[in-house]
């Protein structure tokens, strides 16, 4: 099997693993009980709260433990809507956010928020003015992602957070592929809410936080407890919030050993070996302004879910056409559509997600077995059939 589906999610490493075993079988107390086991289960869940902090240069109380990211962009979107409603009732996206950002934002709609939706140039990019030009004195929230999750493109962050605070509104950030894999500083992004999952860092599934910047009030979205202080009532997942610590820690390491920067690396390697040896092949979102591990194709003539299956039958190739959460949708990309893409290679769309056990071996290996795949399934392909029959029959009309 060759795994290049990181962008969905991670294999648990062997640190978090190991270190969350105890919570599941001996240490198994509820973090709210006051005896030994419920303290020693709240002490682990503290811990790793200190370690997601310092991953991302937070306060430990500025993070709210849940169950991944798609809970923590509800959370942002209608906590701060609820809260602000009577200050404005205005927010600003993008037109290639996730699902789990743009399906909010249409919830609140359908509640009586107006929500402007940007666009981005062709490389992936946030239009910078015209976001600029979208903000009003009732925009209450700005959601922009970090790094597009089927492309990889990097967001200007930074200057988008300026822009907000200038004029005093919140600015969230869907941080989910880069905490964990490149440098993030919420100090620096000039962000108030950021939203990370631990599957996407090499932790376990079912952990993720969101980081509420000190001062910033929402609502509650998950009511019906006090656990940490009355911001997500429940009990936490004390399992996937360990290994959710361990795994920030180790990608701490990792990141200041340069091992991100070696997937970084084999993602170039596999654009220029497909950019060389395939025809018809297009990279999707800017070239170089993106998270190391992902590298986004279209392939002329080739449906993107055709070539996944085949890449997994043949081979044991892992790979995905987007968004996870999207997956066995037949409707093109309307994140490739957002940067014009026509709708033919908007279907064809493929995303390989490297990771830091991927090995140059595994690169060259898909290298050399695409282009023979592409051509078979350009040969099955509608348009290419059409075309040779159309052949076909010409020399007969030619006689007649």
């Amino acid at each position: 099997m060759i795994y290049f589906d990181h962008a969905a999610t991670t294999p648990i490493c062997a640190e978090a693993f190991e270190a969350m075993q105890p919570y599941l079988r001996e240490a198994y107390g509820n973090p709210s009980s006051l005896h030994h086991l419920g303290k020693q289960a709240k002490f682990a869940v503290e811990t790793a709260r200190e370690q997601v902090a310092a991953l991302i240069n937070a306060r430990p109380a500025e993070i709210v433990f849940n169950s991944g990211a798609t809970e923590g962009n509800n959370h942002a979107l209608k906590g701060v809507a609820e809260r602000l409603a009577e200050r404005g009732r205005h927010i600003i996206t993008t037109q290639i956010e996730h699902d789990a950002v743009l399906h909010p934002c249409r919830a609140l709609e359908h509640a009586g928020f107006e929500v402007t939706y940007v666009g981005v140039d062709e490389q992936g990019i946030v239009r910078l003015d015209e976001l600029k030009a979208a903000l009003r004195a009732d925009t209450i929230l700005v959601s922009v992602m970090h790094a597009n999750n089927e492309m990889g493109t990097l967001q200007p962050v930074t200057q988008i957070g300026a822009l907000c605070r200038e004029r005093n509104i919140l600015f969230h950030c869907d941080a989910c592929q880069t905490v964990g894999h490149i440098p993030v500083d919420v100090k620096a992004l000039n962000v108030d809410l950021l939203s990370m999952s631990g599957h996407k860092f090499y932790g376990a599934k079912g952990a993720g936080a969101l980081y509420i910047r000190r001062g910033v009030r929402l609502d509650t979205l998950v009511e019906g407890g006090p656990q940490q202080k009355g911001r997500r009532a429940g009990t936490e997942n004390v399992p996937a919030i360990v290994s959710m610590g361990v795994a920030a820690t180790v990608a701490m390491t990792a990141i200041a050993n340069g091992e991100e920067a070696h997937v970084a690396r084999l993602r170039e390697r596999l654009i220029e070996g497909l950019e060389t040896y395939c025809a018809g092949v297009f990279l999707n979102g800017h070239r170089e302004q993106r998270v190391p591990g992902i590298a986004n194709f279209s392939f002329d003539g080739v449906e993107g879910e055709g070539l996944i299956l085949e890449l997994a039958a043949r081979a044991g190739v892992c790979c995905s056409t987007g968004s996870a959460c999207a997956a066995g949708s037949l409707d093109p990309s309307p994140v490739l559509l957002a940067i014009g893409r026509p709708v033919g290679l908007a279907r064809a769309g493929t995303r390989f997600s490297l990771g830091r056990d991927n090995t140059e071996g595994e690169i060259d290996a898909v290298i050399k077995l695409l282009p023979e795949i592409i051509e078979s399934l350009r040969q099955l392909s509608p348009e290419t059939r059409a075309a040779t029959i159309h052949q076909a029959a010409a020399p007969e009309a030619a006689n007649v």
